[in-house]
C-alpha cells in the first residue's frame, strides 16, 4: 500500500512528538510504501520574529515577500526538514530530505500577486518519489515548489501533500494534525464524510479557517484519485496503526 502522511509543523516542533512520530512512522515504512511531507508554520513565524519581520495573512496565507522566501527555504527546506530526517535515522529510518524543487517534483504558480511568492500546485511528477520507496527510503517532502523559469513558492503544506499523493498515486492520505478531527454542528468529530458532506459543512459555515482547508484538501485528493484521506489527531499515542487497522479516530474522508 502507498501512504502518503502530512505532519503538521506543531507536531515537529517538540522534540518528544517529532521522535515519537519518527518512530511510528519508521515502523510503518518497513511494511508500506511511505511518504512524509511535513509543514512548519509555527517555525518560520517564530523564525522571523527572532529577526525582526512581521508574518502578515491573508485569507490564512502567510504573504510571502522576497525577504521572506528566502527565510522558507531555510526554515521549511532547511531546519525543519533536517529535524526530522535526523529522526527518522535515528530510529533505523533511511530518510531522505527534499522539497517540491526536487526534480520538479511538484511545479506551481503564483497565487495571487497580493501574496508574493506563494503557489499554487499544478504539477506533480512522482516518478522520484517511486523510485526512492522501491528501494527501501523514506522520503520526507518539505512545503516548498517552484516552476520551469527557476521561481521559488511558499506553498501551504496541505495543498503540497495533496499534489505529492496524486504524483505518487496514494492509496491513503493521512493528514496528522493538532485537532481531534472534523467536527459537526454540534461540535460532535464526524468519524466519516464524503466529499459532498464535507463541502456542506464549509457552506453552512461549521468548518471555517484550517480545518476549510483540510476538507478541501482532503475534497480535492479524494476527486483526483486518492482513494481515502483521514485527518486525525497526530498527539494520539500509536495514531498510525490504530488508523490503519480501521480505528475510528479523527475523521474518515470516503468517496460517495
Amino acid at each position: 500500500m502507498k501512504l502518503l502522511i502530512k505532519l503538521g509543523g506543531t507536531l515537529l516542533d517538540a522534540a518528544e512528538s517529532r521522535g515519537r512520530l519518527a518512530s511510528e512512522i519508521a515502523a510503518l515504512a518497513q511494511r508500506e510504501h511511505v511518504v512524509v511531507v511535513h509543514g512548519g508554520g509555527k517555525q518560520m513565524t517564530r523564525f522571523l520574529a527572532e529577526r525582526g519581520v512581521e508574518s502578515r495573512f491573508v485569507n490564512g496565507l502567510r504573504v510571502t515577500t522576497a525577504e521572506v522566501i528566502d527565510a522558507v527555504v531555510k526554515v521549511f527546506a532547511g531546519s525543519v526538514n533536517a529535524q526530522l530526517v535526523t529522526a527518522l535515522r535515528a530510529v533505523g529510518a533511511r530518510p531522505v530530505g527534499l522539497s517540491g524543487l526536487s526534480a520538479g517534483l511538484v511545479d506551481a504558480v503564483q497565487l495571487d500577486a497580493e501574496l508574493g511568492q506563494v503557489g499554487k500546485p499544478v504539477a506533480s511528477d512522482g516518478r522520484l518519489l517511486d523510485l526512492l520507496v522501491k528501494e527501501s527510503y523514506l522520503p520526507v517532502v518539505a512545503c516548498v515548489a517552484g516552476d520551469r523559469n527557476g521561481s521559488i513558492f511558499n506553498v501551504n503544506g496541505d495543498q503540497m501533500a495533496v499534489a505529492c499523493s496524486q504524483g505518487f498515486a496514494a492509496d491513503q492520505l493521512i493528514f496528522l494534525t493538532d485537532v481531534d478531527g472534523v467536527r459537526d454542528a454540534d461540535g460532535k468529530i464526524c468519524t466519516q464524510l464524503t466529499a459532498e458532506q464535507g463541502l456542506k459543512l464549509i457552506s453552512s459555515g461549521v468548518a471555517t479557517g484550517g480545518m476549510q482547508a483540510k476538507i478541501e484538501a482532503a475534497v480535492t485528493a479524494l476527486r483526483n484519485g486518492v482513494g481515502q484521506v483521514l485527518i486525525a489527531p497526530g498527539a494520539h499515542v500509536g495514531i498510525l496503526d490504530q488508523l490503519l487497522a480501521g480505528s475510528r479516530i479523527g475523521t474518515r474522508f470516503i468517496s460517495g
